[in-house]
């Protein structure tokens, strides 16, 4: 699996913790191991550019995503194939923010937008209250399993 992470914003972040969830994530996805995946950290300038030409939103936002091929979750017996699953821009200040106001630190957060990219890569998505249910359980899955992993080293 390729994962590249490109910092380009002005905070420090844990990159390889960024990775390992990504792993996990698309592993538990069942996400051929073939496929690439770009994550992109920028400053607030960059991604307020990036969310008006993109979503026509003013200001900046926390995470987008940029799918390619379009692939979509497998399962044990048949992954999704390989392919370029796309790119995540997260935008650390915005992130930061929220983790304040949600009382944990910023590489939890990230974590989260992480894995909500992801998500959004394989088609997921929350515009309906069914819709939100089943991706926000996946979401949480994809955490807890992480962090139980991350506990036992």
């Amino acid at each position: 699996m390729s994962i590249e992470i490109n910092n380009e914003s002005a905070i420090q972040v844990d990159e390889v913790a960024l990775q390992r969830l990504a792993v996990y994530a698309l592993d538990a996805l069942h996400v051929h191991a073939d496929a690439d995946l770009a994550i992109v950290l920028v400053d607030e300038g960059a991604m307020e550019q990036l969310h008006v030409q993109w979503m026509d939103e003013p200001g900046p936002t926390d995470v987008l995503s940029f799918p390619m091929d379009e692939l979509r979750p497998g399962t044990e017996e048949n992954p999704a194939p390989a392919g370029l699953l796309g790119d995540i821009v997260l935008c650390p200040q915005v992130a930061q923010s929220q983790a304040e106001t949600a009382g944990h630190g910023l590489t939890d957060e990230l974590q989260l937008l992480t894995t909500h990219g992801i998500l959004h890569l394989l088609g997921f998505d929350h515009a309906e209250p069914d819709e939100e249910k089943e991706m926000f359980g996946v979401q949480r899955d994809i955490l807890v399993g992480f962090a139980l992993q991350e506990r036992r080293g």
